[in-house]
């Protein structure tokens, strides 16, 4: 049994083990699921490196990835948080504009991608990267660069019913 004691308060458990000093320290990302949501393909794309690094170590670390690939997942956290950092820097207003609709369009992609192609484009002119979806056939259209949203309200996704 550990001799330390967790501290409760009502809605977080705090635990003051200090991480040993040989772990990485970063800082965390500080973001809601919608910023994450409408960055994840750019974080997908700069730090795939870092992500299948991490991937692998879990995998090998046969149910002990928590702890021993806890370095591999700091580099995860300080490259997401360095992709949010530059797409606030070169494209804020298209962001805010893209995670809002999301916030407020229960994570619904497809009833945001009036929102969706300028925050596109601003972070390939700005940051060189790309949506890609992954697993989408080579002879298809990405679904993002479709012109017409099958589900999307057109009022939201700014279609009009002809189109």
């Amino acid at each position: 049994m550990s001799a330390r004691q967790p501290r409760f308060n009502q809605h977080v458990l705090i635990d003051t083990t200090p991480l040993p000093d040989d772990m990485p320290k970063v800082q965390e990302v500080g973001a809601s699921s919608a910023p994450l949501m409408s960055a994840s393909f750019f974080i997908g794309a700069r730090c795939q490196p870092y992500n299948d690094d991490f991937m692998k170590c879990k995998t090998e670390a046969n149910g002990r990835g928590e702890i021993d690939c806890m370095k591999e997942g700091r580099k995860v956290t300080r490259c997401a948080a360095s992709v949010l950092t530059d797409i606030n820097k070169h494209c804020l207003e298209e962001f805010r504009r893209h995670w809002e609709c999301l916030e407020n369009n229960n994570q619904q992609m497809w009833q945001c991608r009036r929102m969706e192609w300028p925050l596109n484009k601003c972070v390939f002119d700005n940051l060189k990267l790309e949506k890609v979806i992954p697993g989408t056939p080579q002879n298809e259209e990405q679904v993002h660069l479709r012109k017409r949203q099958i589900y999307a309200n057109p009022w939201m996704a700014g279609f009009s019913k002809g189109s």
